[in-house]
């Protein structure tokens, strides 16, 4: 039986999904073309009439990560979602998680396509930020937004990685989130000097 264009499509856009889960849970390295298919439910042999190479496949799995974390963050002020970022339960959910703390180490050895997709991956991300800590601007003076968002970013990153590098159960894993979060918070709502 003939596949359709629109078949053709939504399989590959399962694909996709299914890769974007599959790479913030395991890493890039973690994850084989046949486990990956396996996983999206087609054979093996059928990767390379949607894909060209793995090395496509994760950058287009790294914007189908950033957009779905969009999404997720989507009404969220910046207090909203550094306390969401900053909780156990995106800590303890790697697969459904941010795309930038699951894989920004192994991006960093990847293709230059996988790295633009995380430059404009992150880059909506601070922008997003941007907007929210914009919106609770009401002191009458101009913020270093981009600053501001781009310390925020590297500090909650930082906290999610080191705190998933612990074992789940110890103390020191939820330390970390909690000491970041409070001073994260802390510093979102003091005026940036200008």
């Amino acid at each position: 039986m003939k596949v359709t264009k629109a078949q053709m499509q939504a399989n590959r856009a399962h694909i996709v999904k299914t890769a974007s889960h599959l790479f913030r849970e395991r890493g890039y390295d973690g994850v084989g073309i046949a486990d990956l298919m396996g996983a999206a439910g087609f054979t093996h042999g059928g990767f390379y009439k949607h894909f060209g190479s793995k090395a496509d496949l994760m950058a287009e799995a790294a914007r189908c990560g950033f957009e779905q974390g969009a999404a997720k963050a989507e009404g969220f002020d910046a207090q909203a979602f550094v306390s969401y970022y900053l909780s156990r339960k995106h800590r303890d959910d790697r697969a459904d998680g941010c795309t930038v703390a699951a894989l920004s180490g192994d991006a960093a050895r990847q293709a230059e396509t996988t790295k633009q997709a995380f430059a404009a991956g992150i880059e909506s991300l601070l922008q997003g930020l941007e907007d929210g800590v914009g919106a609770q601007d009401d002191s009458g003076r101009e913020r270093d937004l981009r600053s501001r968002s781009i310390d925020t970013i590297a500090q909650v990153v930082g906290a999610l990685v080191l705190s998933r590098a612990c074992p789940d159960d110890s103390p020191l894993a939820d330390e970390i989130l909690d000491v970041c979060r409070a001073t994260v918070l802390s510093r979102l709502t003091m005026p940036v000097d200008e």
